[in-house]
C-alpha cells in the first residue's frame, strides 16, 4: 500500500516524554506528515519504550555497551525502511562514522538555546544547573539537525523559556520541557517530514 507519510525512528534513553509529546502530536493529527515506526532505546528500563509499545509502534533496546551498537541501530532503521531519526533525550554520542553512514536527517532535542548551554558534557540537567548557576534571565530548548559537531548542527526550531528568581534546576528542567521541548519537537518532525514528502512527490516517488 502506497503511503504519503515518511517513516520516523526515535532513539530514547529515559522515561520518554519527548516521545509522548510526539506520539501525542500524532494521535491529535498535529503529526500528519511524518509517522512513528520505530522506538530504540540504549539502555534497559528505558520507560520509553512502554510508552510506545502502549501506542502499538515497535520499540525494543539494543545496549550501547554492545561493541555492534551502531551497526545494529542502522540495521534496523533498514529493515523499517526508516526516513528520519529523532534523537529524544538520547544521551548516547553517536559517532560520525554512524551519522555518515545513515543517510538520513537526524534531529536532536537540546534543552538550551544554542549556542548557550551546549556541546560535549551538556546535557540533562547539566545544562538547567548551568543556567541556573549562570543566573541568565532566559532560556529555552532547540532542535536542531545532527552533524559530527556536540550540538553543532543546522538549528530548525527554539523556543525561549524565562528563568524565574525561585528556580532550582529541577524546576526548570519541567518547566522547559512543558513550554519549549514538547511544543517544538512535533513542530519540527512535521516540518522535515513535510519537506522529504514533497521532494519525494517531485521524484515521483513514495514511501511504502
Amino acid at each position: 500500500m502506497l503511503r504519503d507519510r515518511a517513516k520516523v525512528a526515535v532513539l530514547v534513553s529515559g522515561g520518554g516524554s519527548n516521545l509522548q509529546a510526539m506520539l501525542d502530536a500524532q494521535e491529535s493529527g498535529k503529526l500528519k506528515s511524518g509517522q512513528i515506526e520505530l522506538v530504540i532505546a540504549d539502555r534497559p528500563g528505558a520507560y520509553a519504550l512502554e510508552r510506545a509499545q502502549k501506542a502499538g509502534v515497535k520499540a525494543f533496546e539494543i545496549n550501547r555497551k554492545d561493541a555492534e551498537f551502531e551497526d545494529r541501530v542502522l540495521k534496523a532503521f533498514d529493515e523499517h525502511a526508516i526516513e528520519v531519526v529523532v534523537l529524544a533525550g538520547f544521551l548516547t554520542i553517536l559517532s560520525p562514522k554512524f551519522i555518515k553512514h545513515c543517510g538520513k536527517p537526524i534531529l536532536n532535542v537540546h534543552p538550551s538555546l544554542i549556542p548557550s548551554f551546549c556541546g560535549a558534557g551538556m546535557y540533562g540537567l547539566k545544562v538547567h544547573e548551568a543556567a541556573v548557576k549562570r543566573g541568565v534571565k532566559l532560556t529555552g530548548a532547540t532542535i536542531h539537525l545532527v552533524d559530527a559537531v556536540p550540538d553543532g548542527g543546522p538549528i530548525l526550531l527554539q523556543k525561549a523559556v524565562k528563568v524565574q528568581k525561585n528556580d532550582s534546576p529541577e524546576s526548570l528542567q519541567r518547566r522547559v520541557m512543558e513550554q519549549a521541548e514538547w511544543v517544538i519537537l512535533p513542530k519540527a518532525v512535521e516540518m522535515v517530514c513535510r519537506t522529504m514528502n514533497r521532494e519525494r512527490k517531485q521524484r515521483g516517488e513514495a514511501s511504502f
